[in-house]
């Protein structure tokens, strides 16, 4: 979109703003130093008869002050800066449209996915009667079916809070099998953290039971962290001075109340963090880039409507990166079995029906999109995820 027009008026007002500033300090400095040289003559009169006397002092000073600043001097002044600046605005409005609905497309949402997601996200947070109230006004009544693992998950974590691991080590005991197929060691993380919690509070007698029924089991698989448990014996009621300290620090709670969510929610088949939070942090680190897109499509309505997809690639941390789906930087297109991923001699990597047209279907070579080396079509290979 052309911005000149705007940039010269912002300019003009920049450049008139400037020069009203200037005049104006010039004013002010000339007033301050006609009221020193005046207050100067006042301390002599009354010091010695040879100055006039105060009225006529003042006098002359109002008669410069009147020179100096006049009212329609100054009135001149801001009728240079008020012209425009009143026609600014009216740039703006003639080179902007105030109807922002038009940089946008009609896109088909899954409604009711939408929901389920949204309800789901409200039971994950706790907010279990308003995530009813969402269910049931939105129509998605299976959404429910996660209310009460939600629940359990909710509870447990509660009593993790106040450093309560009872609800824990059940769920952990009872899912125990699955936990170790899945590699988590969430179940020796949770009796580590009460053992050292029964030693501070109860003595070492308590701790060495709690050891022998609950984490004598662990020792073939991590005997050097049962060992390390094992020498914070020596240092009952005086763990916080050991060098084992770090087994104390409130941070350790933390980390395991997230270790497991994460793991309650795997059982679950279902992420760790919420889908919509998920979608809602990812949009709000590529919203500068689609701002800046949108600034460019304005005034273009058909062109941005005709669009299948963003002409500009939102890059996002590797934390919003969850599975392996490639877009053609060329076509802008997803793979697909038809269109898959080629990998090139120079180890990027373009859709096949993207290399066929920069090839002119393996006829010629061609220049690689992302680096100088030109790209013989018959050396690609096709890449499988």
């Amino acid at each position: 979109m052309e911005l000149k027009a705007v940039k010269d008026a912002f300019d003009h007002v920049t450049k008139k703003q400037k020069l009203c500033t200037s005049k104006c300090q010039e004013a002010i400095e000339q007033i301050a130093q006609e009221f020193e040289q005046a207050l100067a003559k006042l301390q002599s009169a009354d010091a010695s008869t040879s100055y006039p006397d105060h009225k006529t002092i003042l006098a002359d000073l109002k008669t410069k002050l009147k020179d100096i600043a006049h009212l329609s001097q100054l009135d001149s002044i801001q009728k240079e800066l008020n012209g425009p600046l009143s026609k600014y605005p009216k740039q703006l409005e003639k080179s902007f449209t105030s109807d922002i609905s038009k940089s946008y497309r009609n896109i088909d949402f899954d409604n009711h996915t939408i929901n389920q997601i949204i309800a789901s996200h409200l039971y994950r947070e706790g907010l279990f009667e308003v995530g009813d109230c969402f269910a049931d006004e939105a129509g998605v009544p299976e959404a429910t079916a996660l209310k009460s693992p939600f629940i359990e998950m909710f509870h447990i974590r509660q009593a993790m809070k106040s450093h309560n691991l009872e609800p824990a080590l059940n769920w952990a005991t009872a899912n125990c099998e699955k936990l170790r197929q899945n590699g988590s060691d969430i179940e020796l993380k949770l009796h580590r953290l009460q053992y050292v919690k029964i030693l501070q509070s109860q003595g070492r007698d308590d701790a060495l039971k709690y050891a022998r029924t609950f984490l004598s089991p662990f020792a073939s698989s991590h005997m050097a962290e049962i060992q390390k448990l094992m020498a914070c014996l020596l240092w009952a009621g005086k763990l916080d001075a050991s060098p084992y300290s770090d087994l104390l620090a409130p941070i350790n709670w933390e980390k395991l109340g997230e270790e497991f969510t994460r793991q309650f929610c795997n059982l679950l088949g279902q992420s760790f963090e919420s889908p919509l939070s998920v979608t809602v942090a990812a949009g709000v680190r590529g919203l500068p880039t689609l701002l800046k897109l949108m600034n460019v499509m304005i005034g273009k309505k058909q062109e941005w409507q005709s669009m299948k997809q963003l002409p500009v690639p939102v890059d996002l941390d590797k934390e919003f990166q969850f599975h392996t789906v490639f877009v053609c930087p060329v076509s802008r297109d997803q793979a697909t079995e038809e269109n898959p991923p080629m990998l090139m001699s120079c180890a990027h990597v373009l859709c096949k029906q993207s290399i066929a047209k920069l090839s002119k279907s393996g006829t010629k070579t061609f220049k690689c999109p992302y680096c100088p080396s030109e790209i013989e079509a018959s050396h690609c290979r096709q890449l499988f995820f």
